[in-house]
């Protein structure tokens, strides 16, 4: 043990020397290589005999006391520097770590608001729509609902949201949506939606502003709605239903619009359609609903779900 702790000094030395290392990098990497030296020690190897089987026992290891994938690839990637720095020092011939693959890491869960939590946000939105005000305000509350109650029901990204054009209020059933590359598809419309829409689109009208082909229009460049407006606009509802902020946007309420699509049983490939995702893969990571509705209903309906000890 006494000889790997002096090969682990000699390596730091030289990446703080040569590579001019930082202080907290340095501890990493001592940290690292000081468990990576306890594991092999009780496998009854060290660092000049270590082949990739007890490479892969050690990140094993890892994974089995449940490291993140990239606490795992910070230390294989401290344990790979250091055989190559063996290596290079001739003090091995060959370098274990180089058919080891980096482990890799899971796509995060996306945010989803619950049911109830959307309801929440919803009705506040209705709320303030109905209340009487200045034109400002009622402005404000008749663009937001319209604007909730449409990405919702749709699951539109936000660039599509803002960039309605005008025709859109007017659609009976569906709605055709340009996305990505220029991809057109249609999504379903809500009442709820329509009417909002429509309502949005009786006050323009009504307001007598400056016609403009987008249904959400605005004082920018694009002539449309910013995106970042819409964003601050939504948390700022949010605030007032009750909802964090921090748990809060656009993007949100897109991931929730797929989430309790599945959750109630829709099909994934039809949640990929109304998305707009090219690739199946990209849609998947929403199934960890669906996993939980599965073990829900095995709990529920299972004969033996209740039983323990078997």
């Amino acid at each position: 043990m006494l000889r790997q702790h002096h090969l682990i000094e000699s390596f730091l030395e030289m990446m703080s020397a040569e590579r001019g290392a930082a202080a907290n990098t340095l501890d990493a990497y001592g940290r690292d290589l000081a468990a990576y030296a306890s594991f092999l020690d009780a496998t009854g190897s060290d660092f000049l005999k270590a082949d990739a089987d007890k490479v892969r026992g050690f990140l094993e290891g890892l994974d089995a006391a449940g490291a993140a994938a990239s606490t795992q690839a910070r230390q294989l990637s401290a344990v790979r520097q250091f055989h190559r720095f063996l290596f290079s020092e001739n003090l091995r011939g060959d370098d274990p770590t180089s058919v080891i693959a980096s482990p890799r890491a899971g796509r995060p869960l996306p945010k989803v608001l619950s049911v109830e939590a959307v309801g929440r946000l919803v009705e506040t939105a209705r709320e303030e729509a109905q209340a009487p005000g200045s034109p400002a305000r009622r402005r404000s509350a008749l663009r937001m609902l319209a604007l909730l109650e449409t990405l919702y029901a749709t699951g539109m990204r936000v660039s599509e949201l803002v960039s309605l054009p005008r025709s859109a209020a007017r659609a009976e059933r569906f709605l055709t949506v340009s996305g990505k590359g220029g991809k057109e598809r249609l999504t379903p419309l809500t009442d709820a939606a329509k009417d909002a829409m429509a309502a949005w689109l009786e006050f323009l009208d009504a307001s007598g502003g400056k016609p403009s082909p987008w249904l959400f229009p605005a004082d920018s460049q694009t002539g449309f709605m910013a995106r970042q407006a819409f964003g601050r606009e939504l948390k700022a509802l949010g605030a007032r239903a009750g909802i964090a902020a921090a748990s809060l946007s656009p993007h949100v309420l897109r991931h929730a619009f797929a989430s309790h699509l599945l959750q109630n049983g829709a099909d994934l490939r039809v949640v990929q359609q109304l998305l707009g995702h090219s690739d199946i893969s990209t849609t998947q990571i929403y199934t960890h609903v669906l996993d939980e509705r599965l073990r829900r209903l095995v709990e529920q309906h299972h004969p033996l779900a209740d039983v323990t000890g078997r």
